[in-house]
């Protein structure tokens, strides 16, 4: 490996990480994938979003995205409106089951996170995190 490997290299083997970690520790018991556990969490923080912009936020095809919202759907955890309001557009929203499970995850979720940076100090971490939230544009 290079003394200085490019930063998406790097962000990308760290995600994969913690991916794996995430969905070994705590998203396979609960049956859900990994990119289930993105769109309910985005939902969680942007309800109304629709298929196309969830796609885009998790970097999927509009019909990866579909498939994982009508997952999300069956369980009851995602709602979306019947009829499409402007367009094709169906915003969906995290259902009172979704929050719930979304809760559930997050113990396991900052287990993983405090596994990955066990190196690091508090401040450390706490660093790196401000440094990564100014990289990232919501």
């Amino acid at each position: 490996m290079p003394d200085d490997p490019p930063l998406g290299f790097l962000l990308h083997r760290a995600a994969n990480a913690l991916r794996a970690d995430v969905t070994a520790t705590v998203l396979e018991p609960l049956n859900l994938t990994f990119p289930q556990y993105i769109c309910l969490r985005i939902l969680s923080k942007k309800p109304g979003r629709s298929n196309a912009e969830l796609a885009r936020d998790i970097n999927v095809s509009p019909q990866a995205m579909n498939v994982v919202l009508r997952s999300l759907e069956d369980r009851g955890l995602v709602v979306r409106p019947a009829d499409a309001a402007s367009g094709r557009s169906q915003p969906a929203k995290l259902t009172r089951a979704g929050v719930r499970l979304l809760t559930r995850t997050d113990p396991g979720v900052r287990d993983a996170e405090r596994r990955m940076l066990a190196h690091l100090s508090t401040e450390e971490r706490h660093v790196f995190k401000r440094v990564l939230m100014s990289l990232v544009t919501d």
